[in-house]
This record gives C-alpha cells, structure tokens and sequence, in this order.
C-alpha cells in the first residue's frame, strides 16, 4: 500500500482496478476476436497469493506476482498477448513509463491497457519505452468504436466519473 493512502483510499484503488479487468475481460471476449484467458497470479496460483506472506523465497514471489493480468489467444491460434490491465484517471506519460519498465523487467513481450474515464489505451510495453511513455488509444481494428464507447459508459458509471 502506498505510504500517502489511508485503508478507504486504497481499497478504492483496488476496486477501480477490479472493474478495469472486468471491463478489459468482457470488452476483448464481445469482441469475438480473442478468447480472453485470466492469467495474473491470484488465478493461476490461488494457494500461493493465499499463503505469500509465509514464503521465504520473495525473488520467486516477486516475479510471479507480476504476472500480467490476462492472456489473449486469437480464435486462428496464432496470436497469444499478455496483458497487464490498469485502471488510471488520466494518461500520464512519466508515470506510463515506469509501469512499462517495471513490466518489462521482469516479462517480455506484455501489453499494457489502461483504462481511463475519457478512453482505453493499449500498447507494447516495449514500444512505450522506445516512445517515453507515450500510448495509443485502444485501435479500432482491436475493439469497434461502437463498443469501447458503450464499455466506457459503463466503466464510467461504474467508477462514478463522467470526465
């Protein structure tokens, strides 16, 4: 937890990033492009998240902790993604710099999406760090327009913010 946030602070954090993983899940499988796989520790490895505080061996924790969120597999096969998915109020290139290289530390080859009140992001944590942080909005051509609106609505709505 970080040090400036009160319990309440942080465990609204938390929540705004449940809903950006729901919204990512939902959002990717409407799109009948990509079967959507939960990939992050909590899932994969349920007894380890349960029992981390425990462990010696933190190095190995660490690492599995980091797992990206999700796996995204294209219908034909062909395609895998990682994805780590975040919840943010607004772009900030320094700050989308830094999670891109922690990422990239410690997985190669890991998208970032970010989730905002005014529209999704998505990219290559490889390519923000050539680009300083700069992301992209989510491309059409990976969900319609048609959609990401609607699940911007209801990210909105969700997280009680409509800038």
């Amino acid at each position: 937890m970080n040090n400036k946030q009160t319990p309440i602070e942080f465990s609204e954090q938390l929540i705004k990033g449940k809903i950006a993983e729901l919204i990512f899940s939902q959002m990717f499988r409407n799109s009948k492009k990509f079967t959507v796989i939960p990939f992050g520790y909590e899932n994969t490895f349920p007894e380890i998240a349960q029992y981390a505080y425990m462990a010696d061996n933190t190095q190995v924790l660490d690492t599995i902790r980091s797992a990206p969120d999700f796996a995204l597999v294209s219908h034909d096969k062909r395609d895998v993604y990682l994805v780590e998915v975040k919840y943010r109020s607004f772009i900030d290139e320094k700050h989308v710099k830094e999670m891109a290289e922690n990422i990239q530390n410690r997985w190669k080859s890991v998208q970032l999406f970010i989730a905002t009140p005014k529209g999704f992001y998505f990219g290559d944590c490889e390519h923000i760090l050539a680009s300083n942080g700069v992301m992209y909005p989510l491309d059409l051509d990976w969900v319609s327009e048609k959609d990401q609106e609607g699940y911007i609505k209801l990210l909105n709505e969700f997280i009680g913010k409509s800038n």
